[in-house]
């Protein structure tokens, strides 16, 4: 075997035994109980919020197939757990501290983020500017701000 071969079969086998040793890190998004939800306004707001905003905001996160390999399982953990953080849909007898800055993030564009769509997945979160519009109407009229 050439020297340059020898490098490329030991360089892979080692990225390989990498990537599979971090498949052992128990890193895995976790959804505990729902304990309580806001009085929506109306059951269409209840649904783009489901639709949009459901996978990192409530207990009722579902993970993609590819979100339970590491690395990337540990950025979505990372990232559910910031957004349940900051609101969580599914826990709304606690304290939800920038519940009603949500409104103004959805108008804004930053939520749902631009990359929670890419390659077509989660197409039910890329919001036509009616369902948008919809959106931030239903969070201002049930949450305030």
């Amino acid at each position: 075997m050439k020297r340059r071969t020898r490098i490329l079969v030991v360089g892979a086998s080692v990225l390989i035994g990498v990537f599979a040793l971090m498949q052992l890190v128990p890193y895995r998004i976790s959804n505990g109980p729902v304990t309580a939800e806001p009085k929506w306004d109306s059951p269409q707001t209840r649904a783009l919020v489901v639709a949009a905003c459901y996978d990192c905001h409530s207990n009722q996160t579902k993970t993609p197939w590819y979100g339970k390999i590491a690395p990337v399982s540990w950025w979505l953990k990372g990232h559910v757990d910031d957004g349940r953080a900051a609101v969580n849909y599914s826990e709304w007898n606690k304290p939800q501290r920038k519940a009603q800055k949500s409104a103004r993030a959805v108008q804004q564009g930053s939520m749902p983020p631009s990359y929670y769509t890419w390659f077509g997945l989660h197409s039910k979160a890329k919001l036509t500017a009616a369902q948008r519009a919809a959106l931030v109407a239903g969070l201002i009229k049930t949450l305030g701000g």
